[in-house]
Order: C-alpha cells, then sequence, then structure tokens
C-alpha cells in the first residue's frame, strides 16, 4: 500500500504524549506515510529523541514541552503547531494512565486525578484542535487514545475505565457535531500492550493470564496501535467518525470461560478427523 493511498503525505500531526510508546510509534509510523509530526511532551530530551527518528524519514517535526494536564497551555500548543508545521490536519491524544484501586480504598482525590489525566484532557485539546480547524476550513480529524476497557468493566481500576468510557461517548458526541464542519472524530481501544509503562504493571503470572484470553496469542506492540492510529487519521477511513475502533487480538470478544480444555478436545478430534496424530 502506498503513502499516498493513506492521504497522510504532507499533513500536520499534532500528537499528545508522543515522548515515548504509543505516541512514538505513531508518529514514526505516520511521518513513514509521509506526514509532518508537533510532538507535546514533558520531557524535552524525550520528545526530541523522537523528532529526531522522524527527521531521519524526511519529515518535519518540533517538539512542544508542555504539561498536558494543564488546560491553560492548550492555546499555546496550538499556536506552536500551526506556527512550526504551518497548520494542523490531524490531533492525536495518547496521555493516560491508571492506578491500582478498589472502589472501597479510592479519594476523591484519586477519583479526579484518574479523570483528569484520561478524559478532562481529551477535552480540551480536541476543543482546541477543533477550533482551530474550523477557523482555518480545514477538515481535519481527531483521534483518541481509549482502551479496551471502555467496553467492559475494569475492577480495581474502576476510575480509569471510566474515564476513557467517558471519552468513548464524547467521541460519538463529538462526531456529530463536528460532522457539520466536516471534521471526523474517532478512537482507537488497545488491548493489553507491551509498552515502556506496562513494565513492572502485572506480574508475570498475570500477563500469562492475560495473553491466554487474546485469540491471536500475544500481547499487541505499539506499532500495532500506531496502525489503528493512522488508519484512523488516514483517508481509508474518510468516511468513519464517531467510531472506536479495537486493536486487542481479539481479546474484547473472547469467552468468559477457559478455553483451554476445549481446544485441546477440538484439536484432538481434528486430528483424528484427519488421520493425523495430536
Amino acid at each position: 500500500m502506498s503513502a499516498d493511498l493513506l492521504g497522510l503525505t504532507d499533513k500536520k500531526v499534532l500528537i499528545i504524549g508522543g515522548g515515548q510508546g504509543l505516541g512514538e510509534a505513531s508518529a514514526v509510523f505516520m511521518a513513514r506515510a509521509g506526514a509532518d509530526i508537533a510532538l507535546v511532551d514533558l520531557r524535552p530530551d524525550a520528545a526530541e529523541k523522537v523528532a529526531g527518528r522522524v527527521r531521519e524519514l524526511g519529515r518535519k517535526a518540533i517538539t512542544i514541552t508542555a504539561d498536558a494536564l494543564d488546560a491553560s497551555q492548550v492555546e499555546r500548543v496550538i499556536a506552536e503547531t500551526e506556527a512550526g508545521l504551518g497548520g494542523l490536519d490531524v490531533l492525536v491524544t495518547i496521555v493516560g494512565g491508571s492506578q491500582l484501586k478498589g472502589v472501597l480504598e479510592m479519594t476523591l482525590e484519586d477519583w479526579d486525578a484518574d479523570q483528569t489525566r484520561n478524559f478532562r484532557y481529551f477535552f480540551t485539546y480536541a476543543q482546541g484542535a477543533a477550533r482551530s480547524m474550523v477557523r482555518r476550513d480545514v477538515k481535519g480529524c481527531i483521534v483518541a487514545i481509549a482502551t479496551g476497557g471502555a467496553l467492559r468493566s475494569m475492577p480495581f481500576r474502576s476510575g480509569y475505565g471510566s474515564a476513557k468510557a467517558g471519552l468513548v461517548h464524547l467521541v460519538k458526541s463529538m462526531a456529530v457535531e463536528l460532522g457539520d464542519y466536516g471534521i471526523r472524530v474517532n478512537a482507537v481501544a488497545p488491548g493489553a500492550t507491551f509498552t515502556p509503562n506496562s513494565v513492572g504493571y502485572m506480574d508475570t503470572p498475570a500477563w500469562q493470564a492475560e495473553i491466554a484470553k487474546i485469540p491471536m496469542g500475544r500481547l499487541a506492540d505499539p506499532d500495532d496501535i500506531a496502525r489503528g492510529v493512522a488508519f484512523m487519521a488516514s483517508d481509508m477511513a474518510r468516511h468513519v467518525t464517531g467510531t472506536t475502533l479495537p486493536v486487542d487480538g481479539g481479546s474484547s470478544h473472547a469467552p468468559l470461560y477457559d478455553l483451554g480444555s476445549s481446544k485441546k478436545k477440538s484439536r484432538r478430534n481434528v486430528m483424528a478427523l484427519l488421520g493425523k496424530s495430536a
């Protein structure tokens, strides 16, 4: 598939949380497809390292140091993106995080922190980017990173899960409103993904249990998620809006019960049917 078919050549992409993990993978993938990238991160060194990878691909990259959770910085970030890249066509928001706390132990401060870093900041940047696009008559798009947990329960991470579920709903509502201006709004919902932040998040048995639930048989890696982000930002999804795309290897569709014994019995039956040894 050619980069031109994606329609990302010369597009100006702003990535909030572009210094590592999913942000880095998305920046590099879209740069390969011909996009110019603005990277927002609290850590200038991390953002500059990613910017270097983008420039090696022959695309323009700028870095902007900002606290994504501080709404007062949104206008500055948008303005620096427009000035540095010559416009803004695509917003990608990748900031977020969860804390392991049950509903009986969470404080209101814990709850508010989950909403701020997973939901509130998305609204402020999506609103700012959409205003920029409408002002300049750009038919752009906004892509949010949600989570597979937004589509089902997340016990002991209910603050995170509910914030991301709110984000999924907001994507739908914004898509309806902004469709009048030719602006698309979508989300990508990763399943269990191996990123720098996932190291130490769960112990080895827990990770193995997660992998066992994935029909594709492995964790996602950042490039898997980046491909979903690029698809939603591309002309391939030009008539897609208000949609949340699970990129989870099928885990959101997996049955609730353990398939281990059923798989073994089925394999024995299939092998016997085909005259082969199991």
